[in-house]
């Protein structure tokens, strides 16, 4: 890889497009006005930097009469640092997802939220509004760092989850686009301060770095310059021993160090983690995060402008699906890596402190703050907020928010805390949970629990399968084989998603279905439950209505060659794919007859047996030399004439 900055070569459209775009303003400035539903493929691609994707509704393209419309909609995204929505931000996206919107909001994997449904004549307002209750959607998307995140927990008596979402703010500010644009375009030039930035970021943004490569190339976008980045960026901030934030899967991930006294010394830091890929493209790669050191407070900021810099001179602008920074890491390595941002950051990174393993926390049902107060964790099954008949719960976190006014955040898992609880509050708050039916953690199907699924059909564009439609019904038919086989209480992390781009992070499960065609999924095993091993694609395609058979011969093994408390990841992992290919192959299934693989033409309906009957049963098929089926349906028939 060379300079692209220094060394021009051919770059993509998207990058001519940035550098004449005025800083993020063109073409959007003027296609918001044109009359049109829809922005220009030039417009679509600036308008990712404001937050929002421009969709159709996939659903109605499937089916509407030929020479009909499109439905073009948009998606808008707010940078949430942290995962933090006050409670004034909260009803404001409630009513908007209600006026603007498809009447629901999704929690997004990175702690934002979405609003999908949104028409271009009122993107505008939308954005506003949000920007005036103390919210943003500036770099929730495009070539750009993202969402910054954070471990949502809310520790009062913790300091080192302070400091993590304190440094979550101010790198996102650090990070943040300075033209102007957002204002510009959605607010007409006002300024919406929710908060000040620290004088520290400020001062650290406009100093130039101290090696022989630049870290600040413009007065206008010190960092970005015209072009901005090669491609998106995620930052994360973990706190030792608490893996919530997926720290390995982000382009740079920092650990808060902290010493005796609980004070901020300084952050580990990996580099290079990455889950986008496509089918068939080997070019398209996964890849965890590596150590690189650790670096003391005082010159955080210096580093992380020295990695961004790095990646925004060195990285891929021909070529978008090579021009992540994970493909830095994995071309040049970890050693030529560090060489190189010595170029921006002289100083040789001190080794990385030690630190316990990961855990993954997911923080559900009630816990102490630590200050006398408390928060709860509340599922959100696939991330959405809606009201269906057995769950209200749009309607319980709105009547929560209007009474109590307490800020919600978001974790990583899509899931939702209530903070700053005071004693006689709980009673309250539980008794409107219970009463919009939103389920205590442990009155959760565990694969449910652990589970993650992408948005897909309908709003998706790069959809190549069902996700968050398909996942609940998926999931339950996982469970009921497990309990066939004896698995009863079994569990594991469980994500899907409908393309190979990764939103859910599937690369990271145990067991994960990657969209690959309608209706088939790609399978991948062996990651773990806490979120530090990468899974290996198991099988290409597997159709929908071959779940059990596909997956039945993988628990089976898996009940009777595990050690003493392994769980499915890690049996998967240590036995590897061609192991358990070699297993599946040779495996004739116990539970019912093979069926037919594709699209069943009939319909199968299975009972349970108890241990007695299905003893005897089996016993039946060696005397007589007849199948399962046969014989029940001959006694069934003789027990009903």
């Amino acid at each position: 890889m060379t300079n692209t900055l220094t060394n021009p070569v051919k770059v993509s459209k998207v990058e001519v497009l940035k550098q004449k775009s005025n800083f993020l303003r063109g073409p959007i400035n003027t296609e918001l006005t044109d009359g049109n539903p829809f922005f220009s493929q030039d417009g679509i691609q600036i308008l990712k930097f404001h937050g929002s994707y421009q969709q159709k509704e996939r659903d109605f393209e499937k089916n509407k009469i030929k020479g009909e419309e499109a439905q073009y909609s948009m998606m808008l995204r707010t940078r949430s640092p942290g995962g933090i929505i006050p409670w004034r931000l909260y009803l404001a996206l409630d009513k908007l997802c209600d006026k603007y919107g498809n009447h629901t909001l999704r929690a997004t994997t990175r702690q934002g939220f979405q609003i999908h449904g949104i028409l271009k004549e009122n993107l505008k307002t939308v954005i506003a509004d949000i920007t005036r209750n103390m919210g943003s959607t500036v770099g929730a998307c495009g070539d750009i760092n993202r969402n910054v995140m954070a471990p949502s927990a809310p520790f009062k008596n913790k300091p080192e989850y302070a400091y993590a979402r304190e440094y979550a703010f101010k790198i996102a500010d650090l990070l943040a686009p300075q033209a102007g644009a957002y204002y510009d375009i959605w607010l007409d030039g006002e300024v919406a301060v929710t908060s000040s930035e620290a004088p520290e970021v400020t001062e650290a943004r406009n100093r130039q770095g101290t090696g022989t490569a630049k870290t600040n190339i413009s007065d206008v976008e010190p960092i970005y310059g015209v072009q901005y980045l090669p491609r998106k960026f995620k930052i994360a901030i973990a706190v030792a021993g608490d893996n919530s934030v997926d720290l390995y899967t982000n382009d740079l991930a920092l650990v808060v160090i902290t010493n005796d006294q609980k004070e901020l010394e300084g952050f580990n830091v990996y580099v290079g983690g990455g889950l986008g890929r496509a089918h068939n493209n080997d070019a398209t790669i996964v890849r965890m995060a590596d150590s690189i050191g650790f670096v003391p407070v005082a010159k955080i900021y210096d580093v992380i402008k020295a990695i961004v810099s790095l990646q925004r001179d060195y990285g891929d602008r021909h070529n978008r699906r090579h021009s992540r920074f994970k493909h830095i890491l994995h071309e040049w390595g970890v050693e030529k890596f560090k060489h190189v941002l010595r170029e921006y950051y002289p100083t040789e990174l001190a080794p990385a402190r030690a630190l316990p393993d990961f855990k993954y926390q997911d923080y559900l049902g009630w816990h102490e703050q630590g200050d006398g107060k408390y928060f709860v964790g509340v599922s959100i099954e696939n991330g959405r907020v809606s009201d269906r008949e057995d769950l209200q719960l749009k309607t319980a976190l709105r009547e929560i928010s209007e009474k109590f006014h307490h800020d919600f955040v978001l974790t990583p898992n899509h899931n939702l805390l209530i903070t700053e609880i005071a004693a006689d509050e709980k009673e309250e708050i539980q008794k409107i949970l219970d009463r919009c039916h939103v389920l205590a953690p442990d009155k959760i199907d565990s694969l449910v629990r652990y589970s993650m699924a992408c948005p897909a059909f309908p709003t998706c564009g790069l959809a190549i399968a069902e996700s968050e439609r398909a996942l609940p019904s998926v999931l339950a038919r996982i469970r009921k084989l497990l309990v066939r086989l004896g698995l009863d209480q079994e569990t594991f992390v469980t994500r899907m998603t409908g393309c190979p781009n990764g939103c859910a992070r599937p690369y990271m499960a145990e067991l994960a279905f990657v969209g690959s065609a309608v209706d088939e999924y790609q399978v991948w095993l062996g990651g773990s439950f806490d979120s530090t091993r990468l899974a290996q694609p198991y099988v290409q395609r597997l159709h929908i209505n071959n779940l059990e058979t596909g997956l039945e011969p993988l628990f089976v093994y898996f009940k009777n060659e595990r050690t003493e408390g392994e769980g499915f990841g890690d049996f998967c992992d240590r036995k590897g794919n061609e192991d358990l290919r070699k297993f599946a192959e040779s495996y004739v299934s116990e539970l019912d007859e093979t069926e037919p693989k594709g699209k069943r033409k009939d319909v199968r309906h299975r009972v349970t047996l108890s241990a007695k009957s299905y003893e005897m049963l089996k016993k039946a098929v060696e005397e007589k030399g007849a199948s399962m089926k046969d014989i029940v349906e001959t006694a069934l028939e003789k027990y009903l004439e």
